[in-house]
């Protein structure tokens, strides 16, 4: 594992360039203006996940991860990557996942300046009367951006954000507890991380009733749990981080029912690993992403089982970046499925971003 985390770090060595930054897989760039800079599937969160790997001394790069996140930046100012067609908020250059915020955060995490917390300062405030409630493009992602500085400045200004940023997502909440996404267009109340309740929840830090709503909304057959994507909808199952059982086990671990909790994983087990070239081994709909559902279960129970197969996912994320086409990117790709086959190996059960900057 450690030999191949090492090889994912070279190959992205390899595959960089000072202008074009990393070539993108169809998927991540789809209608998209290129190279892609952002946090999801950009330079942007390849150049953290590089620097959160060399600093904890599983790989050494040949880059240096703050040049390439200011690189990333200065192209994002440039000529945004955003999706064209796609129906975004107004507030699209607040997105911590897709938007300007990402890019400034990275920089400012691996090379502080005052201007760049003056500029995510703005971007934090500007965000507030989002209406997506959810982390890729609202207020949840920039309250989690509001709580990582004030965690590293402790100014009074990023405490005050965090207040403002709580509250206006929490008046979004309705009376069952849930939040209503207005998303490309559409409405719904969705249930995984990255669109929806359980990753608001995370942000908010406020777990009150958050178990009971879960508790309503599992489908539970033969001892196996799964969430729907969206609360009240007959949709179409998943399972996989950003929809279905691996994002809920991962996110509301510390607060579900511990029955829920062990349902859901097991049904994560037994289906298997993601194995496809399209869903591949990263984090937001891969491998690695239903593994950590197993690092939450270890951790939560102690369980020396869960700490085994998550593991055995990890390794096989490993194999999957190696067979399939190289994916550059934080979400998606090899950076994160290295993150997850790290965070195996020591035992850690912390998010990348959402739970953890370290």
């Amino acid at each position: 594992m450690r030999d191949a985390i090492r090889a994912i770090a070279a190959d992205a060595d390899a595959a960089y360039d000072p202008d074009e930054l990393w070539p993108a897989q169809e998927w991540d760039g789809w209608q998209a203006a290129l190279p892609l800079k952002n946090l999801y599937v950009g330079a942007a969160g390849v150049a953290w996940g590089l620097d959160a790997l060399r600093r904890r001394g599983l790989v050494e790069t040949a880059l240096d991860p703050a040049d390439v996140a200011r690189r990333a930046l200065d192209a994002f100012r440039l000529e945004p990557d955003f999706i064209a067609g796609e129906t975004l908020p107004a507030q699209k250059h607040s997105s911590l996942f897709c938007g300007e915020t990402g890019p400034v955060l990275v920089a400012w995490l691996l090379g502080p300046s005052g201007e760049l917390a003056d500029d995510l300062l703005e971007l934090v405030q500007r965000n507030i009367g989002n209406e997506t409630n959810e982390l890729m493009w609202g207020v949840p992602g920039t309250l989690l951006v509001a709580r990582a500085m004030l965690d590293r400045t402790g100014e009074e200004r990023w405490r005050a954000a965090v207040t403002e940023s709580a509250v206006a997502l929490s008046a979004e909440r309705d009376d069952e507890g849930l939040w209503t996404q207005t998303l490309h267009g559409n409405t719904a109340r969705i249930l995984g991380p990255i669109h929806g309740f359980v990753g608001n929840v995370a942000a908010l830090e406020d777990t009150h009733g958050a178990a009971d709503v879960l508790a309503r909304t599992a489908v539970v057959e033969d001892g196996r749990a799964n969430w729907p994507p969206t609360e009240g909808r007959d949709d179409k199952p998943r399972l996989q981080w950003c929809h279905g059982a691996p994002g809920i086990v991962v996110h509301a671990s510390g607060y579900l029912d511990e029955e829920l909790l062990l349902q859901g994983a097991e049904l994560i087990w037994d289906a298997g690993p993601l194995d496809d070239e399209e869903k591949g081994a990263g984090l937001c709909h891969g491998t690695a992403g239903n593994g950590y559902g197993f690092l939450k279960t270890f951790a939560r129970t102690g369980d020396e089982l869960w700490l085994e197969r998550a593991r055995a996912f990890a390794v096989h994320a490993l194999e999957q970046v190696d067979r399939l086409p190289n994916r550059y990117s934080l979400f998606t790709g090899g950076i994160g499925a290295a993150l997850f086959a790290a965070d195996c190996l020591e035992g850690r059960s912390a998010f990348p971003v959402i739970d953890t900057w370290a």
